[in-house]
């Protein structure tokens, strides 16, 4: 009656697969989990398919009762598959269905209703009834397909629903094309149903995961000994909440000095040679490398920083020796508490990252602390460049303007552009946090950009002498300086939106002055479009007069530090420099001017312009026109 033959070739390749999985080390993280119940339901499906099948080809053979024991454990164990599938895909797209617990229940119904009938079949024959003839169907037979229909719609929906919780694209595409190999097992086996063709379906679905990302190999790292750094992070974030750990970090110091002296190849299997022993010593907690000689032991929350350290100390006091191999290194120590939940598993790496560079650089062996100061510091600045990134990639980036005052009437003559960004709450993230940030990862050329774009944008929508003011100063990073094709790209924006270049003055700091030749040759790429230069900062770099003496700059502007020890004990140092500023054809403007004394003394000693709060703080663009449109 039944054609059992394609689930026992089935049975064959799932028992490969099953020898391979168990032969290698698994991380214990939810979705392996919900892989091995899944595996181990579908061996036991496929067991009893062939089996109860068997038993109902060769009924006259059987008891009565042994044939229900049989087919009920099958059609139990089919719905439990069908659920498993389900769950599985949750865990695929991380949700939480033991934190979840009425989401967790309500799924587990209509498995619990269908195991119930099937209990009850024997006496029932709800499902099936077996009498002299063999076995039969029952009036609730479909219950089947639409407990399998039920999870299998279910999967698709969470697929759609939480889509973006999964990291890597083919996650997803490998996901959906698990799920839709079941729907097309169910189908086939509707309509072939004396073939035992879903189980063929269902091996298709656990070779499909194992494939794309179930493969143990995957999370493991040097020859299989220890789990890699992709291991430790997709433990730590699924674990968050519910952590109950403490990390030892061991770092090898000079690693790339070592691979130079002992060679790639000799090095890496001394690496080998730790990563063992790890294993090997510490046999109750995971090991992980994290790569660059860098090995995390995550043990117990009672775990004894100070055994662990002097057993490994002593296998570093001696040469790592194999065969003809002898390699002296030494190692520096990290360690981290982790309880409860981490506010940002990002601070957290990013401490950690710190720790291990700290402790490659110490001589002693005192383990390097990741406090939950460090990490509290680490996740503001996760924020930041979330905020940085976020307002960069959605072209919000926002810019204020600060007048500049003519020192001799009193009037606003010029502007400062400054760029400000808001983070998640909508509140002004202090530029000395974003800037530094920006000009660490790179993101400083198009933040500046940027900025001069849409301080052009202001210029060609707003009559700017009507405010007042006859140039707007942008600032330039050094990075931005430093650009071949500057001179092109804003010339570029310029004519985009037909302004005079003379309106915009770019202000560069002394950390650009660095290469004379590039410096001269790239203000006159872009003098030669007709934009104008002011030396920003002045003071606290490590330019000279000399230096200052062979770019035409047009205005100097000291730095904010000059101005204010000179209004809190005069000298003759800044009047004299102002002076021969003057001589040399500059205009001088200072900087952080917050009282009118300051304003006054300033006056009195030759500036031409004056800048800072006392005048104004800055003030959105927007604001800034309403203000002086009066003038």
């Amino acid at each position: 009656m039944w054609n059992y033959s394609f689930a026992v070739q089935s049975t064959f390749i799932l028992g490969i697969i099953l020898v391979f999985y168990f032969s290698l080390p698994r991380l214990s993280i939810r979705m392996n989990r919900t892989f091995v119940f899944m595996l181990i339901t579908q061996s036991a499906v496929i067991f009893f398919d062939v089996v109860s099948s068997w038993a109902d080809n060769n009924y006259s053979l059987m008891t009565s009762s042994v044939l229900y024991f049989l087919n009920s454990v099958y059609f139990i164990l089919f719905y439990i598959r069908a659920y498993a599938s389900y769950v599985f895909t949750a865990n695929v797209f991380r949700v939480d269905l033991i934190l979840d617990k009425v989401k967790a229940n309500l799924m587990l119904i209509p498995l619990a209703v269908s195991i119930l009938m099937v209990a009850s079949t024997p006496w029932t024959g709800i499902i099936y009834t077996i009498d002299a003839k063999g076995y039969h169907t029952g009036p609730f037979y479909d219950v089947l397909y639409i407990i399998s229909y039920f999870y299998l719609a279910a999967s698709f929906i969470t697929m759609l629903i939480y889509r973006d919780n999964i990291k890597k694209r083919r996650y997803w595409y490998s996901m959906l094309l698990f799920n839709a190999i079941i729907l097309a097992g169910i189908i086939c086996r509707r309509a072939f149903p004396t073939l035992l063709l879903m189980d063929t379906f269902y091996l298709m679905c656990v070779i499909d995961v194992y494939l794309t990302f179930q493969n143990p190999e995957f999370y493991l790292d040097l020859k299989g000994s220890v789990f890699n750094s992709s291991a430790f992070r997709d433990y730590i974030e699924e674990n968050n909440g519910l952590l109950a750990h403490r990390l030892l970090g061991v770092a090898i110091h000079n690693y790339h000095e070592m691979r130079d002296i002992y060679g790639a190849t000799k090095l890496d299997e001394g690496i080998g040679m730790i990563a063992r022993y790890l294993s090997v010593t510490f046999p109750s907690c995971n090991v992980f490398y994290y790569g660059r000689g860098r090995f995390m032991i995550l043990g117990p929350s009672d775990m004894a920083y100070e055994e662990c350290t002097a057993m490994i100390n002593k296998m570093f006091d001696k040469p790592w020796t194999e065969e003809n191999m002898e390699l002296y290194l030494e190692v520096g120590y990290v360690t981290a508490d982790l309880t409860g939940k981490l506010n940002s598993t990002d601070a957290f790496f990013n401490a950690l990252l710190l720790g291990f560079s700290e402790a490659e650089r110490k001589d002693d062996r005192i383990p390097v602390v990741v406090s939950d100061v460090q990490m509290a510091e680490n996740e503001n600045e996760v924020s930041v460049k979330r905020a940085l990134e976020a307002a960069i990639e959605g072209d919000r980036v926002e810019v204020f303007l600060q007048p500049i005052v003519d020192a001799g009437t009193e009037k606003v003559a010029g502007a400062e552009a400054l760029c400000r960004v808001r983070d998640s709450k909508g509140d002004l993230i202090p530029p000395g946090l974003f800037i530094p940030i920006a000009e660490k990862n790179g993101r400083i050329n198009q933040l500046g950009e940027q900025v001069f774009e849409k301080t052009c944008r202001f210029v060609s929508e707003n009559d700017i002498s009507k405010l007042g003011i006859s140039w707007i100063n942008v600032n330039l990073s050094p990075m931005q300086f430093m650009k071949p094709d500057l001179a092109e790209r804003y010339e570029a924006v310029i004519k985009r939106y037909g302004i005079d270049p003379k309106v915009i003055h770019l202000e560069i700091t002394e950390e650009a002055m660095v290469d004379d030749v590039f410096l001269r040759r790239q203000m006159q790429a872009m003098q030669h479009r007709g934009f104008m230069f002011v030396l920003d900062d002045y003071g606290v770099g490590y330019s000279n007069l000399t230096r200052v003496k062979k770019c035409s700059f047009i205005n100097v502007k000291f730095d904010m530090s000059i101005i204010r020890d000179y209004c809190k004990e005069p000298d003759e140092i800044l009047p004299n420099m102002i002076l021969t500023f003057k001589h040399m054809n500059y205009g001088v403007t200072a900087e952080g001017v917050e009282t009118e004394e300051m304003a006054k003394m300033l006056k009195d000693v030759g500036c031409d312009y004056l800048q800072g709060y006392y005048y104004s703080r800055p003030l959105p663009m927007s604001d800034f026109a309403q203000k002086y449109s009066t003038f």
